[in-house]
């Protein structure tokens, strides 16, 4: 099958014109039912009422899965229940939708020092360095977590003591 040259032209540039609209974000807002959700997973995850907490987020996400403040209200949940591996898969889905989003990386970051990830969670900073023109909130406060989670303690004299063993000389 021969195309004419303008035939072919004009299949190339509607594939360009095509994938180039495919790959754009949605401009479509965020479902208000899905926003009213995380509002309520927020409340209660202040209260420490975590399990209900997610299932608001969870349900927010079902109305509108594009809705990254509740990945990230997800996230935080996760840190404070102690589960840094989760916060960090759920920031990552935040990012996919929003790879500049400066809270996300932050909070991620701040997941990756709870889990001993400084070098990656350095990264993260270096990140949101370039996207902040100044020095922004989210980058004060990564870098003072990392600097925190890269504190080693000290040992105190009676950790390296050793104790006594009972049936030696000197012990009851």
């Amino acid at each position: 099958m021969r195309f004419s040259p303008p035939a072919l032209a004009l299949a190339t540039t509607l594939a360009l014109v095509s994938s180039v609209s495919h790959g754009k974000r949605s401009e479509k807002p965020i479902n208000p039912l899905s926003i009213s959700l995380v509002a309520q997973g927020k409340e209660a995850a202040a209260a420490e009422k975590y399990d209900a907490a997610i299932d608001s987020l969870e349900a927010a996400l079902a109305v509108d899965p594009r809705n990254r403040g509740a990945l990230i209200a997800m996230a935080e949940v996760a840190k404070k229940q102690g589960l840094p591996g989760k916060a960090i898969r759920l920031y990552r889905e935040a990012l996919l939708i929003e790879p500049t989003d400066v809270t996300a990386l932050a909070g991620q970051g701040s997941a990756m020092v709870q889990r001993g990830a400084i070098d990656r969670a350095r990264e993260n900073l270096t990140r949101i360095n370039k996207l902040c023109a100044t020095v922004c909130r989210e980058e004060a406060e990564l870098a003072a977590v990392i600097e925190k989670g890269t504190v080693k303690p000290e040992l105190s004299v009676q950790a390296v003591q050793p104790k006594p063993v009972v049936g030696e000389a000197g012990t009851p």
